[in-house]
């Protein structure tokens, strides 16, 4: 029997419970208490086969409960704060109102803000961060892709002690290099990055020719939010809920807004730093009517900037891109992808409209279209690059396999991930399961990384030291011999590397990353400069794989 009437067939016998269970579904809503579990919002031609009663293994979590919203700040948007070298910022993590989409919520802020303050520096500052904890949960701070001092990089139990309900800590961040990073909490992050904990970092090179000219520069961040009837859907409160693909949010957000816009004028270039700071959604940027040009990426500017119909961009990842509007009129930013419904066995197109660029007349006065026009090569970065070539095709010396094992979870949930496998999707753009997902936690769900030669995974990984000035060939491989295999955002602390190659096929065009995607059943290679020493964390940026196991500790020994 091939793989489509499998599927169909198994839709059909799912399909005969559906209408009970939209039934039984919009009943268990009505009147939902928001503190309370009640079902996920979904797609109700989607089939829950026995799942309508069951609840997750935690107990449900929102912020502020029993607080009247209107007592609290509403959510300012964010600041740009200029700090120099030496200077000090106060941050601090507490309740806020926000309104999204003609709603209130009460969510969590940096400073008051959405998204926190824009940390506005230079290439070699180091800057002092006053960090206070306003929320009900511990936390830290850690400063994605800075390759900072390790003992400041924000990590609990590993560089520092989470910092309690009311505690402070305090943060020497130094910048090594220009180009966009992000800030964001890294104890349960599954709910206080989702809250809204999180901003931008925009290091500015001392060199004045570092970027090409443009007419003007937007900052944006992108994320979901997970919403129903009753407000925000809640999060599990001793272990993450949606422990198999991630926390997918239903309403997308730009800058924390639903209606995120800008003005431009015809024939103006614009640079966008571009953030995905989601729990688990890889976004599929297009600029429609526009022509794009990427320039940079996590860590620095390409060896040669290149044309792009679009941008795919997976949680943690940065990328710097310069578009043309050539002429007037209003244009958009979109999310375009090929989601797959598990249950029909078929593909279908989705768009999602992220926000909207109205571009005027007259012409800008400046005109930096010949600037764009050409595809620059970056020799810095080349040279840097070059120096590194000759270990391209040394020997791996590391490997890690990434997958899943799954605990006492109920049969339907199994049956669904039997269906769900039916056909091994090499990154999910989309959660067509929401109450399978929903309902595995990290009582019954252990996401891991495997050191190949020893067996060892995650935090029993314990014998990975390496010394400054070492490069690592790294091979991370993704198996789809797993019970629910998922693409995954693989993170380093405090380093930076090169993606060498993908299945066996070469990188033709470099650019310095600390974080790469790799899709299900891929081999993706990489080549680690270890430059920064102390105790540093690998892992998956997928929220909940994190809160889940997902993660190693790596030693770098200074010289």
């Amino acid at each position: 029997m091939t793989r489509a009437p499998v599927i169909a067939i198994l839709a059909l016998v799912c399909t005969a419970g559906a209408a009970q269970a939209q039934d039984a579904h919009a009943g268990h809503r009505m009147g939902a208490d928001p503190a309370a579990w009640r079902m996920p919002p979904m797609d109700m031609t989607m089939p829950m086969v026995g799942m309508d009663s069951m609840l997750p293994k935690t107990r449900a979590f929102l912020p502020g409960l029993g607080i009247d919203p209107m007592t609290l700040p509403a959510a300012a948007f964010r600041e740009v704060v200029d700090l120099a070298d030496g200077d000090t910022l106060d941050l601090e993590a507490g309740l806020v109102r926000r309104h999204i989409n003609g709603r209130t919520f009460v969510m969590y802020g940096f400073n008051g803000q959405y998204p926190g303050p824009l940390i506005r520096t230079v290439q070699n500052a180091t800057v002092v961060v006053r960090f206070t904890n306003r929320t009900a949960l511990p936390t830290t701070v850690h400063w994605h892709g800075v390759r900072l001092e390790n003992r400041f990089d924000g990590v609990p139990g590993i560089t520092q002690d989470p910092v309690e309900p009311g505690g402070s800590f305090t943060y020497h961040v130094r910048f090594a290099d220009a180009g966009i990073y992000w800030y964001h909490p890294h104890h349960r992050e599954d709910i206080t990055q989702d809250l809204g904990l999180y901003g931008n970092m925009m290091v500015n090179s001392p060199d004045p020719d570092y970027f090409n000219p443009v007419n003007g520069e937007e900052i944006v961040m992108l994320d979901d939010l997970l919403v129903d009837d009753a407000g925000l859907f809640p999060w599990g409160m001793e272990t993450a809920t949606h422990a198999l693909m991630g926390r997918f949010g239903n309403v997308l957000l730009v800058n924390g807004e639903t209606d995120w816009g800008m003005e431009a004028r015809r024939g103006d270039v614009v640079r966008f730093f571009l953030t995905n700071v989601s729990n688990t959604r890889v976004f599929n940027l297009s600029f429609d009517g526009a022509r794009v040009k990427v320039i940079g990426s996590d860590v620095g500017k390409y060896e040669r900037e290149a044309f792009v119909p679009s941008v795919v961009i997976a949680p943690a990842e940065r990328y710097i891109v310069e578009v043309l509007y050539e002429r007037s009129g209003t244009f958009t930013l979109t999310n375009r992808i090929q989601a797959i419904d598990h249950m029909r066995g078929e593909f279908f197109a989705h768009v999602d409209t992220l926000g909207t660029i109205r571009v005027a007349e007259p012409s800008s006065p400046e005109d930096h279209r010949a600037a764009f026009e050409r595809l620059r090569e970056n020799a810095e970065v080349v040279a840097e690059i070059d120096a590194l070539r000759a270990l391209f095709d040394r020997p791996v010396d590391r490997t890690l396999e990434m997958g899943v094992q799954l605990g006492n979870l109920p049969l339907p949930i199994l049956q669904m991930i039997a269906v769900d496998t039916f056909y091994y999707h090499p990154v999910e753009w989309n959660d067509v399961m929401p109450m399978m997902n929903w309902l595995a936690t990290g009582a019954d769900v252990r996401w891991f990384v495997r050191d190949v030669a020893t067996g060892r995974e995650n935090m029993d990984i314990g014998d990975w030291q390496f010394t400054v000035g070492e490069i690592v060939k790294l091979r991370l491989v993704n198996r789809p011999e797993t019970q629910h295999p998922m693409h995954h955002p693989i993170h380093l602390h405090g380093q930076r590397f090169l993606i060498l190659e993908r299945d066996g096929v070469r990188n033709t065009n470099f650019v310095w990353k600390d974080t790469a995607v790799v899709p299900l059943g891929s081999t993706v290679d990489l080549l680690v400069e270890m430059s920064n020493p102390g105790d540093w964390m690998l892992h998956c940026h997928v929220s909940e794989h994190l809160e889940t196991g997902m993660k190693m500790i790596f030693r770098v020994a200074p010289r």
